[in-house]
């Protein structure tokens, strides 16, 4: 046999002899810190024909790692939602008003006249005249009337007493003296203000009467007469009514599920046997 059916019937007795003692082989393995080459996949053709690496006297067998779940709560959805349309009925109120009870006219009215009572000054004798006389005004007054002007004249004198020439005699003294004026008093009647006639005024008489005089004479007006109203409480539409769209959210609903965390693969896995089938 060549080296390469060697190979091959090598290959198969692995396969059927490791076949019983798989779990074992995995404890010891464990036990012994045996190192396993992991591939991530479900093909054992992508392990090769034999593990990398080994050594003489090892064995190794192709282990089928199962792929493994765990269990995840999710919120699905359960209803989309969506909208539908809802009607909102009108909006009423009371409120009060004025209602018209009779319409507005006129009438024709009599205005009796204005009187007031005024007083006033009338004319009871009118003004006239008078002549006066009016004597003169006079005064008694005291002036000083010159008799006699002032003059010089010659007077006798006596007792020389400037000396004289030697030998010389006095033989009379004559001397030019001035002699004042002469007045005397004398009292005399003035006018101080000449006699007149003078016109006098004598003023005319009044008297004052109360009398009622009319302001405003009687007249007939068309007076308006306003319209009539009353209150009364109605009912009245405040809002409309209207369709508005109301949006319906979605629900949603909390399931359990088993999900995969990784698939399942082949690795080699390094094994005691109890015999090697040569």
């Amino acid at each position: 046999m060549n080296k390469k059916g060697l190979l091959v019937a090598s290959a198969v007795a692995l396969a059927l002899g490791f076949s019983g003692c798989t779990q074992q082989a995995a404890a010891a393995n464990g036990a012994a810190g045996g190192k396993t080459t992991q591939v991530k996949a479900a093909n054992p053709s992508d392990l090769g024909l034999y593990p990398p690496n080994a050594k003489p006297g090892e064995c190794y067998a192709k282990v089928l790692i199962p792929a493994k779940y765990k269990t995840v709560t999710e919120k699905v959805l359960a209803d989309q939602g969506g909208e539908h349309y809802k009607v909102i009925p009108a909006k009423y109120a009371y409120k009060t008003v004025k209602k018209l009870v009779r319409e507005g006219g006129y009438k024709l009215v009599c205005k009796p006249p204005v009187y007031k009572t005024v007083t006033e000054k009338v004319l009871v004798k009118p003004e006239t005249y008078k002549l006066v006389t009016i004597p003169d005004v006079h005064k008694y007054v005291t002036e000083k009337v010159l008799v006699r002007p002032a003059t010089t004249e010659w007077r006798k004198g006596v007792g020389v007493t400037s000396p004289l020439p030697n030998g010389a005699k006095v033989n009379g003294v004559a001397c030019l003296v001035k002699v004042p004026p002469k007045y005397k008093i004398i009292r005399k009647r003035i006018v101080v203000k000449p006699a007149q006639t003078k016109k006098i005024v004598i003023p005319a008489q009044y008297k004052t009467i109360t009398k009622r005089v009319l302001v405003k004479p009687a007249e007939t007006v068309k007076v308006p007469i306003p319209p009539l109203y009353k209150t009364v409480r109605v009912k009245v539409m405040v809002e409309p009514p209207k369709t508005v769209p109301v949006k319906i959210p979605p629900k949603y609903t909390t399931i359990t599920k088993k999900i995969k965390v990784s698939n399942a693969y082949y690795t080699w896995q390094r094994v005691n046997c109890r015999r090697v089938i040569h």
